[in-house]
C-alpha cells in the first residue's frame, strides 16, 4: 500500500522566494485551465483536455510576454498542477453520478490562500542528497528535518506551505509486505465518545485530552489581537500567523495522540471494531466544539490504514446499532436512555452495566468478533427473595430435597 510521510523544511529566503515563484505559477496554470474549461462549457464547445490545454496554457504561454515568467520554475509542477484540476472534475463527476460522497465543481485559487503546495514527480529529477537534504529543480538545495527514515523509495514529493508559515515535505513511498506483525488472540470493540475519548471492550478508558479546550485561553487572546489590526497592514498578517501557529500546536498535539493511540490498539489486537459515527451530523449540533476538537473521523482513518498496513482486521459497523440498549450478558432489548444514563441495570437478567463499557462490548459483538461480556463491569443487582422465603416461619416448612 502507499503512504505519506511529512517532514519539516527549512528553506533559506532565497528557496524561500522560488517556492513562492512556483506556487505562483502553478496557482496561475490551474486557473487558466479552470477558465478555458468554463468557457467552453458556456459556449457548448467540448471539454478542453489535458493535452491540449498543456500545449496551449504552458508551451505556447511561455513564449508569449503575459506568461513568459512560466520557463522560471520546473515544468512537472505545472503538468502536476493540470492533474489537480482533472482530478478535482473527476471527483466532482463521481459525486454527482454517485460513485463517492458529493463534491463541489472546481473553484479557482486565490493567492491569499496561506495554504500553497506543488509536486515533483520522478521526471522533476528531485534528489536526497548524501548530505540528507531535498535538492529541487529551480529551488536548490532545502534543509530537512528526518525524524524517521524512509521505508523505500519515494515515487513524489510535494512541498507544503501551511497557514502557520510552516514548509513539509510529503513523500509517497511503497510499504512492503515484511511490515505485517505476528498475529495475536486480542479482539477489541471501541466506543467513542466525549466524556471518554474512548471506552475499551476491555473495560479501559481513555481519558479526552481536550486540547482545543486547553488552548482556549491562549487562542483568544491571540484573536482579539488580531481583531484590533487594521486590515491589509503587516501587523495583521504577523498576528494572523500567530494565529494560525496557534491553532497548529493544537492539530499536531491532537494528531500526536491519535498516532499513539491507533498504534498501540493495533498492534496489542488482532481486530478491531468501531461504530460508524454521524459526525458531520454532531458537528451542527450544540456539541460541535467538542465534537471537533475529538477528532473522529482523523482517529478511525487512521485505525483503518494501520490495520491495512499490519495485518490486521478493521471493521466498522452501521450507526443504527442498538448497541447502548442492548444488554451485552443476555441480548435483550432495554430501549433508548437518556446521555445522564451512565450505569443501568437489565430488565430480563438483572446485570448491572456500565453504559460505555457495555457499548464497546456490543459494537465488538456486532462486528462478529469473538468478544464477551467479562471485562464490562458486570455485575448482578441484588434479587428479592420470594415471598415463601422470606422471613421465620412458626411452622416447619417441607423440605426440597430429593
Amino acid at each position: 500500500m502507499q503512504l505519506r510521510y511529512s517532514f519539516r523544511l527549512y528553506p533559506s529566503a532565497g528557496q524561500r522566494t522560488a517556492l513562492a515563484r512556483a506556487f505562483g505559477c502553478a496557482r496561475v496554470v490551474y486557473n487558466d485551465a479552470l477558465r478555458a474549461r468554463e468557457r467552453a462549457r458556456v459556449q457548448g464547445l467540448p471539454f478542453p483536455k489535458a493535452g491540449d490545454l498543456s500545449k496551449a496554457l504552458i508551451t505556447e504561454a511561455k513564449k508569449t510576454p503575459e506568461r513568459a515568467w512560466l520557463g522560471e520554475v520546473s515544468a512537472v509542477v505545472l503538468q502536476q498542477s493540470l492533474r489537480d484540476l482533472d482530478a478535482a472534475y473527476r471527483n466532482f463527476f463521481d459525486g454527482v453520478k454517485g460513485k463517492r460522497l458529493r463534491m463541489g465543481a472546481p473553484r479557482y485559487k486565490s493567492g491569499k490562500d496561506p495554504r500553497q503546495a506543488v509536486r515533483f514527480t520522478a521526471n522533476a529529477r528531485w534528489s536526497i542528497t548524501p548530505g540528507q537534504k531535498l535538492r529541487l529543480p529551480k529551488i536548490g538545495d532545502v534543509k530537512v528535518k528526518w525524524s524517521r527514515t524512509l521505508p523505500s523509495t519515494p515515487s513524489t514529493v510535494t512541498v507544503v506551505k501551511d497557514s502557520a508559515g510552516r514548509y513539509f515535505a510529503s513523500f509517497v513511498v511503497e510499504t512492503s509486505p515484511e511490515e505485517v506483525l505476528p498475529p495475536t488472540k486480542s479482539e477489541l470493540g471501541i466506543d467513542l465518545g466525549l466524556g471518554h475519548f474512548a471506552v475499551l471492550s476491555d473495560g479501559t478508558k481513555v481519558d479526552s485530552p481536550r486540547f482545543l479546550c486547553r488552548a482556549g485561553k491562549r487562542l483568544r487572546k491571540a484573536q482579539r489581537a488580531l481583531s484590533r489590526k487594521e486590515k491589509g497592514s503587516k501587523n495583521r498578517n504577523k498576528a494572523r500567523v500567530r494565529v494560525a501557529r496557534a491553532h497548529a500546536r493544537v492539530a499536531d498535539a491532537r494528531g500526536e495522540f491519535h498516532h499513539q493511540l491507533s498504534t498501540q490498539l493495533i498492534r496489542e489486537n488482532q481486530a478491531v471494531a468501531v461504530e460508524d459515527l454521524a459526525v458531520k451530523a454532531l458537528a451542527r449540533t450544540r456539541l460541535a466544539k467538542s465534537v471537533h476538537d475529538a477528532g473522529w473521523s482523523a482517529f478511525v482513518s487512521m485505525l483503518e490504514y494501520k490495520a491495512a498496513r499490519y495485518g490486521r482486521t478493521f471493521v466498522k459497523i452501521g450507526r443504527f446499532e442498538p448497541t447502548s440498549q442492548v444488554c451485552s450478558v443476555c441480548g435483550a432489548n432495554n430501549g433508548p436512555k437518556p446521555l445522564h444514563v451512565r450505569e443501568w441495570t437489565c430488565g430480563a437478567c438483572g446485570a448491572v452495566l456500565d453504559r460505555d463499557i457495555n457499548a464497546a462490548v456490543n459494537v465488538a459483538k456486532a462486528a462478529g468478533l469473538a468478544v464477551t461480556a467479562c471485562g464490562a463491569r458486570v455485575r448482578r443487582a441484588p434479587v428479592p427473595a420470594p415471598r415463601s422465603e422470606a422471613g421465620t416461619h412458626s411452622t416447619p416448612q417441607p423440605s426440597t430435597a430429593a
